[in-house]
């Protein structure tokens, strides 16, 4: 069976999957700029996605996450030969709404966010979590989930925080999704409101060999949220 690895959202690091990998083993390393990882430049989905790719020496399951999604997204299109399957969790294509895309953040919001993240990061942070778990089931003890992994960890570079927000605002891999080969899985809760219900259902109507797990009372960290679920879905995809 290939390795697996799993990618984390902005802001946070890799221990955010710790308790799905006591069920399903993998690694976890931090995206560059986080913890002891180098960054990069430009600070892009597809930049991000070849620094990984460089240290993958056999085909993987890529499990990502929110941002950790586009970037697994990403890395799939660019180096089809280092992915077996691939799981997008929270992902969209394109973070920002645009004129051809009204299943996104409106990008004046995510502007308020690079702003205040200038006047206090971890303030910003930590609205940014809460907005994670908003609507769906288990949110207080999501956030609380959330709050307790971003104290635990070192704080993040202000500078990669808000390179990462520009990736967001401009990140649009629509036009790489037909590269995607491998079979995918797209994770999504009914009541996410960063990355919107619609863009996981795009993404599994347009990826060649997709799938969706839609949950109809989870929010955006449908692993935190229901965690038997989520682990139960993930198993039978990887081994399926």
């Amino acid at each position: 069976m290939a390795d697996t690895v799993f990618l984390h959202g902005w802001g946070l690091s890799g221990a955010i999957w710790s308790e799905t990998v006591t069920h399903v083993p993998g690694a976890t390393p931090d995206l560059p700029g986080y913890g002891d990882a180098p960054t990069v430049s430009p600070y892009t989905a597809e930049s991000l996605a070849d620094a990984l790719a460089e240290g993958i020496t056999a085909p993987l399951n890529l499990i990502g996450w929110s941002m950790g999604g586009m970037v697994a997204l990403a890395l799939a299109a660019r180096h089809p030969d280092k992915v077996a399957r691939l799981v997008l969790v929270g992902t969209s294509p394109a973070f920002a709404a645009r004129a051809d895309w009204p299943h996104g953040m409106a990008p004046d919001v995510l502007g308020e966010f690079a702003n205040a993240l200038i006047l206090d990061t971890r303030a910003t942070l930590l609205r940014f979590l809460s907005l994670q778990a908003r609507g769906g089931d288990a949110a207080r003890a999501v956030i609380v989930q959330l709050r307790a992994r971003m104290q635990a960890q070192a704080e993040p570079n202000p500078e990669v925080l808000a390179t990462g927000l520009e990736l967001l605002r401009t990140v649009d891999l629509r036009d790489q999704v037909e590269r995607v080969r491998c079979p995918t899985l797209v994770v999504h809760g009914a009541y996410d409101t960063l990355c919107a219900p619609e863009a996981g259902t795009w993404l599994a109507e347009h990826l060649p060999s997709a799938e969706l797990a839609l949950h109809e009372r989870a929010s955006h960290a449908p692993f935190l949220s229901h965690p038997d679920w989520f682990v139960a879905t993930l198993k039978e995809f990887l081994h399926g």
